[in-house]
């Protein structure tokens, strides 16, 4: 089992769930989490040197580049729709990170059964 990878998967899928909870419930300790989850997500993907990693590291940057100015408005406590949009931005960039993250590891199982 490849430990660096579960870390990674973790942390992508975390930073998944607690957007998914702000865009529902609208928590700032939701908002907050997830802008952390997806930091950690996004520097454990900087070293990668896998089939898709750019892929992967784009993803995750557009979610942090959007979850980030959301956490900033949402303290400001002006424009929650903007809030809310910025939100919805970084939870389609993490699906994105997700379906990526699974085609990389589809990718992965076949060329190990090659050799």
């Amino acid at each position: 089992m490849d430990w660096s990878k579960v870390g990674t998967a973790f942390f992508v899928m975390m930073s998944l769930t607690t957007t998914v909870g702000f865009v529902y419930d609208g928590d700032p300790y939701e908002l907050l989490a997830s802008v952390v989850f997806n930091l950690i997500a996004t520097l454990l993907k900087l070293g990668s040197k896998k089939t898709l990693s750019a892929e992967l590291l784009s993803t995750s940057l557009a979610a942090d580049l959007h979850l980030i100015p959301a956490l900033i408005f949402y303290e400001m406590g002006s424009r929650a729709t903007l809030v809310e949009a910025l939100a919805w931005g970084a939870l389609v960039a993490n699906v994105f990170s997700v379906v990526i993250l699974i085609i990389e590891t589809v990718l992965e199982s076949k060329e190990e059964e090659w050799w």
